[in-house]
């Protein structure tokens, strides 16, 4: 997994059913987005999803004091033509192992590079963990001002974060970019952009900081690796 629950942290063979709900509702967030026969109604729905789950989810990463005074997340508004079903493109064999408190190593195997527009290129992922699964973080010109400063993910299948796509392809909206739940606690634990997946241009689209970057959400919070 590449985030990892204070639920079920340091606690060898604990399950945690409040986790799995998280999980499921997520996904099907995502099946909710790519069933829509519109992008940006689909991204309408993933994202009111998302507030109904940090409002009152126990296992929103938000405490309970920032619960109370949550007001919704806040995101740019819907771009179409950040939206991309690039081809996964070739690219040198990389590994990244990235430890983590409670699941030890966590291994990153580049897959290949997707081209985003005016974004430029940005590598991707397989978490070579059991099953596996695509991850696609970014870090863009934003990051540290108006969005996180370890940047966001716009891909995380394991956890059903995906846009769907084909066996060449992968279907990449930047509309989607969320930060990851680090962000908000640094009870969590999460892999951020390697250096293939951090880019200059900035990316004014997805899930945005509050006015100010304080409040509920922290540039200081977070574990950066890379």
């Amino acid at each position: 997994m590449t985030e990892l629950s204070p639920t079920v942290a340091g606690t060898v063979g604990a399950v945690s059913l409040p986790l799995l709900d998280w999980r499921r509702a997520t996904a099907g967030l995502y099946a909710a987005a790519r069933a829509a026969t519109d992008p940006e109604t689909g991204w309408r729905t993933w994202r009111d999803g998302r507030d109904e789950l940090f409002a009152g989810h126990p296992e929103s990463p938000l405490d309970e004091a920032a619960r109370a005074g949550f007001r919704g997340l806040p995101y740019a508004p819907y771009d179409p033509g950040l939206r991309f079903q690039p081809l996964v493109e070739p690219a040198p064999p990389d590994r990244r192992d990235i430890a983590t408190a409670a699941d030890g190593v966590v291994r990153l195997e580049r897959i290949g590079r997707v081209a985003l527009g005016a974004v430029g290129r940005v590598d991707v992922w397989w978490l070579a963990g059991y099953g596996g699964g695509v991850f696609l973080p970014l870090r863009d010109g934003t990051a540290g001002a108006t969005t996180y400063g370890g940047g966001r993910y716009l891909l995380d299948t394991i956890k059903g974060a995906d846009l769907g796509g084909d066996a060449t392809r992968l279907v990449v909206d930047l509309n989607f970019a969320y930060h990851p739940s680090c962000a908000y606690d640094p009870r969590w634990s999460c892999p951020l952009a390697p250096e293939g997946n951090r880019v200059s241009a900035p990316v004014a689209a997805g899930e945005q900081l509050p006015p100010g970057g304080d409040g509920w959400i922290s540039l200081a919070r977070g574990r950066r690796r890379s």
